[in-house]
């Protein structure tokens, strides 16, 4: 296969989610819609996952918190530990890219990952 052929079939596999079927583009949300808490005042967050990702009122997501052990100068490769921390139930959607919600468990940080828990 020729470096061009490969490079358009890359960027044609990248570009699927984005003009599959609508029913293709529901099951993606489903499982994968992923963002991060942008802002915190007290309980109210503000989430990067909006309108386009398939966010819904209603929606509650996961909070994760991903805390490095090891790395660069220890020998090893750092390892990567994943911690569920609480959850936010989305109450508004801002726009494309944003949705307001409420921290209904655990300890929410701005910066943390915010997931569809997938049902």
């Amino acid at each position: 296969m020729r470096k061009r052929d490969l490079l358009i079939l890359t960027l044609g596999a990248g570009l699927t989610p984005l003009s599959a079927p609508a029913r293709a583009q529901g099951i993606w949300h489903k499982y994968l819609m992923r963002g991060q808490i942008v802002a915190k005042d007290g309980a109210v967050v503000t989430v990067c996952v909006g309108r386009a990702d398939g966010a819904q009122v209603g929606q509650t997501l996961t909070v994760v918190r991903f805390k490095q052990r090891g790395g660069p100068g220890k020998g090893a490769p750092p390892l990567i530990l994943r911690q569920d921390v609480g959850e936010v139930r989305i109450d508004a959607i801002v726009d494309e890219h944003f949705a307001t919600g409420v921290i209904v468990s655990g300890r929410a940080q701005t910066r943390d990952m915010v997931e569809l828990r997938a049902g």
